[in-house]
């Protein structure tokens, strides 16, 4: 049985540069992003890599998560950035991984989210694939997995920073 398991990590800084909270939250590898993963590997030919982009997931209007999600289609939960609570700072962050080794790739370095606004954050995600852009609210490309807080819910304030960090396992 091969399982895709992907790990949040984030660290949020004050203004001054103080840790306030750390937290590492599970992933739902969703069906489109598993079938992209095999598609590409097992069958793709002349594929061009597009993204992968990390965005954040607002407490707004929350629901769920679920295996069945799509970027154009997911009813359970809203992007954090422009209309919704928190904003941050710029586009979805573009993800650079490692090589990946025994069966787990990791991102090279934790990607910055500076908060504009203040609001709660429950989680991210990741999208890639044709059509994935780095624009905030895009329902472009393949949604690959998306999580929530393990501990609940964030709270962040304008000028703090979310550090986070991903890593993908397939077992």
């Amino acid at each position: 049985l091969l399982q895709g398991k992907g790990v949040f990590k984030v660290d949020c800084y004050d203004k001054d540069g103080n840790l306030k909270w750390s937290d590492e939250f599970p992933n739902t590898v969703v069906t489109v992003g598993k079938n992209f993963i095999l598609d590409t590997v097992l069958s793709g030919s002349g594929y061009t890599h597009i993204g992968p982009y990390m965005g954040l997931i607002s407490s707004a209007s929350f629901s769920a998560i679920a295996a069945a999600d799509t970027m154009t289609s997911h009813a359970g939960w809203l992007e954090a950035g422009n209309a919704n609570a928190p904003t941050y700072s710029g586009a979805r962050r573009f993800c650079a991984f490692n090589a990946a080794a025994a069966g787990s790739i990791s991102l090279t370095a934790a990607l910055s989210f500076a908060i504009t606004g203040s609001g709660t954050v429950k989680g991210g995600f990741i999208v890639l694939g044709t059509g994935a852009v780095g624009t905030v609210d895009n329902t472009g490309g393949t949604l690959l997995s998306a999580g929530l807080f393990t501990g609940g819910d964030k709270v962040v304030a304008n000028l703090d920073t979310l550090n986070v960090s991903y890593s993908l396992s397939l077992t």
